[in-house]
């Protein structure tokens, strides 16, 4: 079956090659409006002349392509408020003071150790009415209760950036951000709210209080808190109250799909609501009249499930299957696949870069283009062993399509999958049917304690189960190095197995063997790659971090206390980012030699007499009481470096210093990482 020959698939993959050309290149909305409709003129002028002259030409699919790209980009431009004239952006000034701000609470995120966090919608700056999304921190008071979806409140407060992240390797809030049209965030204190009384509700407040009506009636019956939070994360989608252990066993067992509401879930409840409404099919137009149920209940849920990439991927893909099968009209899976990804780009373009979005799909293409195959090499007779072997092949084949991104943006791999799979998904089925039944009885105020019990210990039980899975640490392979090329030529290979074992020809067998060779060459090429030497100063707020690295090794100095040492990410993150091999560590000196480059480091002690060569840096670590313009006089260095181990007063005094004297300051806490190249 050769996929490009669906239309709809060939229009998807052009529109990510124009949603990517909108995002990585920055395109003038105009520019694009003024080239899509000399495309769509040309494209028209095209088709009549081939219509006349009844031949088929290159040239309309060509313009069709184009048209199609430039679409994406279109559609990356349209959904980007920033380009509207009256988003709050375009009216801070890079000096901004205080401004009264007026927002909505859209959505309530985890909280931190120190904020609540939230996103909003911002409503007006100071008398201006605007709009756009912002982060909000407030301040954690354990004697003010948290906010509400749809609470609105005003402000006075300064606009603040997100700070892109300081030390290399390091996850990209700021880029995460963006993403979903967020620059700017809010930190404040709960008494500086003033709320604003209003009787206006989004769908996003209704939703949300949909879960807190559930989940007030639930917190009448005796669940407990890791209870609570799982039937949140796998029926109400919100999975901001689960703990960091139950998370990280859910992630170390391979079974953290569980949580998050996806493809099957919904596969689920869409067959529980279709067993149920079986008997309209009976009444005239019953057929249409359950598929329109179909569609109506399960976008309900998704927008009480909070519209996430995954929930939104899945209703999308499955209210087409439900169109499709009850009106007879089966389509073909890659094409459900491609009209699903194809209208969720079009309303949300940047569903495109979501890490969720992407495992899903990916997790569905492997289930349907692998699975078919491990079917046919064995078929149990027993119905045990064609249970047990049917959730080894959806998980094998969701798993191999997931398995080149996972290690991409993971960088770990829990060899037990099968395992905790085996356990659990045989019986997801009837925890999600058992918790919808417990809902409804508990909305209804008819839900016996010995149900809700038994529900509460059914949780408890596949806890424990993918919390002993998770405590096998051998099989849980951490720490792999694996980079964008890696990605790319695992795919590559996976694509060339399945079409060899698919049909056995030469023109398989040489896309096999030249992907085996691709696959080698980046292997060889990230082996023998000649690394720079850096000398590193991290930042780390507190203390000090010094990092040599030389080819595949690095030396690491630091001041850390042990609890600080234990619960560090930052040097993990640099040595699997940059395949290093071997990992050394030393105590902090006073002068390192760099090649032909000198570093001084200046402590707490305040000791720099050094007559026997000059410094080209100077590092400035644990607040060291000095006269800065006499070194600088004395010693004459080509820049100064401040790490997050100094006070902030001591910082901004050095930095006004080195400005008038004209040396080049550099503050790790403003601009991240300090590298020497030597």
């Amino acid at each position: 079956m050769k996929l490009l020959n669906f239309p709809i698939i060939k229009l998807t993959i052009y529109l990510i090659i124009g949603i990517l050309i909108g995002y990585y290149c920055n395109i003038s909305i105009y520019f694009t409006l003024f080239i899509l409709g000399l495309l769509i003129l040309i494209l028209t002028v095209v088709f009549l002349i081939a219509k006349k002259q009844f031949a088929k030409t290159i040239w309309f699919g060509l313009f069709a392509f184009l048209i199609m790209v430039f679409i994406g980009v279109l559609t990356v431009n349209f959904h980007n408020q920033k380009n509207y004239s009256n988003h709050y952006s375009n009216f801070i000034t890079k000096n901004d003071s205080i401004k009264t701000i007026t927002f909505r609470i859209r959505e309530v995120l985890k909280p931190g150790n120190y904020y609540d966090k939230y996103i909003i919608d911002i409503l007006k700056e100071d008398s201006i009415q605007v709009s756009g999304k912002s982060i909000l921190n407030v301040q954690k008071d354990t004697l003010k209760n948290v906010l509400h979806v749809d609470d609105i409140f005003i402000t006075n407060a300064i606009f603040k950036e997100v700070i892109p992240p300081l030390n290399p390797s390091q996850f990209n809030y700021k880029s995460y951000l963006e993403k979903q049209y967020i620059c700017h965030q809010l930190f404040i204190k709960n008494d500086a709210l003033f709320k604003v009384k209003t009787n206006q509700q989004t769908l996003f407040g209704i939703a949300n209080n949909i879960r807190e009506h559930i989940n007030l009636k639930l917190k009448s019956y005796k669940f407990k808190p890791d209870e609570l939070a799982i039937i949140n994360a796998i029926l109400l989608g919100q999975r901001q109250n689960i703990s960091d252990d139950v998370y990280s066993n859910y992630t170390n067992a391979g079974a953290i799909h569980i949580l998050a509401i996806s493809g099957l879930h919904i596969g689920i409840i869409l067959m529980i609501l279709s067993s149920t409404f079986k008997p309209i099919e009976r009444l005239r137009y019953g057929a249409f009249i359950k598929a329109l149920l179909l569609v109506v209940i399960l976008w309900g849920f998704a927008i009480i499930a909070g519209l996430s990439a995954s929930v939104t991927r899945a209703v999308t893909m499955f209210s087409i299957v439900a169109i499709g099968f009850n009106l007879k009209r089966p389509a073909n899976i890659y094409n459900t696949l491609a009209i699903s990804i194809f209208i969720l780009l079009l309303f949300k373009p940047l569903f495109l870069f979501d890490v969720g979005f992407q495992l899903s799909y990916m997790a569905v293409f492997g289930i349907v283009t692998i699975d078919p195959y491990l079917t046919k090499l064995w078929k149990p007779k027993y119905y045990i062993p064609k249970k047990a072997w049917e959730v080894i092949r959806i998980t094998f084949s969701a798993q191999l399509g997931i398995l080149p991104i996972s290690l991409y943006y993971f960088h770990q791999f829990p060899g037990l999958f099968f395992l905790s799979n085996l356990l659990i998904i045989p019986f997801l089925g009837f925890i999600l049917g058992f918790g919808i039944v417990v809902i409804v009885l508990a909305i209804l105020n008819i839900l016996p304690d010995f149900l809700a019990d038994l529900f509460g210990s059914t949780i408890s039980l596949m806890n424990t189960v993918i919390e002993w899975v998770a405590q096998q640490d051998t099989f849980l392979f951490k720490n792999i190095s694996f980079n964008i090329l890696f990605v790319i030529a695992s795919y590559l290979l996976i694509i060339a197995l399945v079409r060899f074992f698919t049909k056995r020809n030469y023109k398989n067998l040489v896309f096999l063997f030249l992907a085996i060779i691709i696959g080698q060459s980046i292997f060889i090429y990230s082996k023998f790659e000649s690394p720079k030497n850096q000398f590193l100063v991290f930042h780390k707020r507190r203390y000090t971090l010094l990092g040599n690295k030389f080819g595949n090794k690095i030396c690491i100095a630091n001041n850390f206390d042990d609890a600080t040492e234990k619960k560090d990410k930052i040097i993990t993150d640099y040595t699997i980012e940059n395949q290093i091999k071997s990992l050394q560590k030393d105590s902090l000196q006073s002068v390192y030699i760099l090649g032909n480059k000198k570093l001084l480091v200046i402590d707490s002690l305040g000791v720099y007499n050094v007559k026997s060569f000059k410094p080209d840096f100077i590092l400035l670590r644990n607040s060291p009481k000095i006269n800065l313009n006499r070194i600088l006089d004395s010693l004459h260095p080509l820049l100064v470096v401040a790490d997050g181990s100094n006070y902030k007063t001591y910082s901004e005094r050095w930095k006004s210093t080195c400005k008038k004297t004209k040396i080049p300051f550099h503050l790790t806490s403003e601009k991240g990482v300090f590298i020497i190249d030597y």
